[in-house]
């Protein structure tokens, strides 16, 4: 064991959170950076039909994370568990077996959205006008899509064994390659949403190479190894159940984004579909920190339900879920306030402006207390909770959003209807989740006590 895996189980937890939360906090706010910074730099420089057009591809951005999440989100937590029981061989299978699915899934992926690009493009909200610069960006994007799988599978494996500021790099650089390159491939070369793209995809390639070579150096106690990537079906059933819960999380996102981009194209037009690629950005801000962090403290929660150290597990959780619902609200409660300001970072379009301040103060309402839901879901996950963690992210996405984005315009005869329905399915998804995890979470560490 070395010093890494061993703080888990010693440190103090304020000290432990905040060394590790912290630098994954920042990593996942500078990840953020890479979709941002498109955004700004295209709706400034390019135009609203560009913006809007950036936005449309975001589904497929999603889904490819959304597998990176289904390998190492499922994976990392098991390994780290297998870490606090001493079981390093284990836990470097788990990596290896994470490896191999990653590459088989970056080449399903590419497959099927090079061959279906055009009708998911107007599927999910594009029009004749918006449909140039969609297909532009992601045709580019696709290419690099084993960087975004090795960076976001692999990294929470350097997490798991304690190394999150190591974690951190591969962000960092990659969000430094992506800041300096757009300006100059979107205007230097004068290439727009092209240029975007490549900017997009050379930074990835940056992040990609600092993770494998950390991950084949000494300096890892997790190495990747030629002898571990060999499939075990069994090792890879595991990582699969506990990974779906993610992967359901994020490529709902794929599925939201193509109800809520419909319909809004259906009962309003480009420029509603527009004020969604803001609303999301906006959103992220509070998500995306709060996941940062959660990310970061996770492994806490599992090397020490591994080791069997209950009462650290209690203390820790408590912390996750103070931290996550009160930066929610805080966050979101500023958004909420400050629409306008943060509307014109992407564009100085009034009238799309002006929709986002309208809309906002519905759309994000649910946040304010979804900080409960993350915090809970984090537990979950940590406590190799499959079944629960998989029925949580179905909620809010599948058994809520989707159907309330259905009804509620059919209903009203009205795009602002959907708006509210991604509030009343926050609020509601993270009321049930904090209630669920008030009543299962003593039976659970009753479970590992016996």
């Amino acid at each position: 064991m070395n010093n890494s895996e061993e703080k888990l189980g010693t440190w103090p937890l304020g000290r432990l959170m905040f060394s590790m939360g912290i630098p994954t906090l920042v990593a996942q706010l500078i990840n953020l950076l890479y979709n941002i910074v498109d955004r700004v730099y295209i709706g400034q420089g390019v135009g609203r039909e560009a913006l809007t057009g950036l936005g449309l591809t975001l589904p497929v951005i999603t889904i490819i994370s959304a597998f990176s999440s289904l390998a190492g989100a499922g994976g990392a937590p098991l390994a780290a568990i297998a870490l606090g029981q001493g079981n390093k061989r284990k836990a470097e299978r788990i990596l290896g077996n994470v490896f191999t699915m990653l590459c088989v899934f970056t080449i399903g992926v590419m497959a099927v959205f090079y061959a279906a690009e055009k009708p998911f493009l107007y599927l999910v909200g594009a029009s004749d006008a918006t449909y140039p610069y969609a297909s532009a960006y992601l045709r580019i994007y696709l290419i690099g899509t084993f960087f975004v799988q090795i960076v976001l599978g692999l990294n929470p494996f350097i997490t798991a064994q304690g190394q999150s500021k190591t974690a951190m790099g591969s962000v960092l650089i990659g969000a430094a390659f992506n800041i300096i390159l757009d300006p100059i491939f979107i205007f230097g070369f004068h290439m727009g949403v092209q240029g975007a793209a490549l900017a997009t995809i050379l930074s990835q390639l940056a992040g990609a190479i600092w993770v494998l070579r950390f991950m084949t150096s000494p300096k890892t106690s997790l190495r990747l190894k030629s002898d571990c990537i060999r499939p075990d079906l069994k090792l890879v059933g595991s990582i699969m159940a506990l990974g779906v819960s993610p992967f359901i999380m994020q490529s709902t996102e794929s599925l939201i984004s193509v109800v809520m981009s419909s319909g809004l194209q259906r009962y309003g037009n480009d420029v509603y579909v527009g004020s969604l690629t803001i609303l999301q950005s906006i959103m992220q801000l509070t998500s995306t920190p709060i996941n940062g962090f959660t990310q970061g403290v996770q492994p806490i929660l599992s090397y020490n339900f591994g080791a069997g150290k209950l009462n650290r597990v209690k203390q820790a959780y408590r912390r996750i879920i103070a931290v996550t619902a009160g930066f929610s609200f805080l966050l979101t409660a500023l958004e909420m306030m400050f629409p306008k300001v943060l509307a014109r970072m992407f564009t100085q379009d009034e009238e799309l402006i002006a929709l986002v301040g309208h809309a906002a103060p519905i759309f994000l309402a649910g946040m304010l207390i979804f900080g409960i839901q993350m915090g809970c879901q984090t537990t979950f996950m940590g406590l190799g909770q499959a079944k629960i963690s998989l029925f949580m992210a179905l909620l809010r996405k599948v058994f809520l959003l989707v159907p309330f984005a259905l009804i509620f315009p059919m209903v009203t005869g009205k795009a602002d209807s959907i708006y509210f329905a991604e509030c009343t399915a926050d609020a509601l998804a993270a009321t049930i989740c904090g209630t669920v995890f008030a009543l299962k979470i003593r039976k659970i560490l009753a479970k590992k006590i016996s």
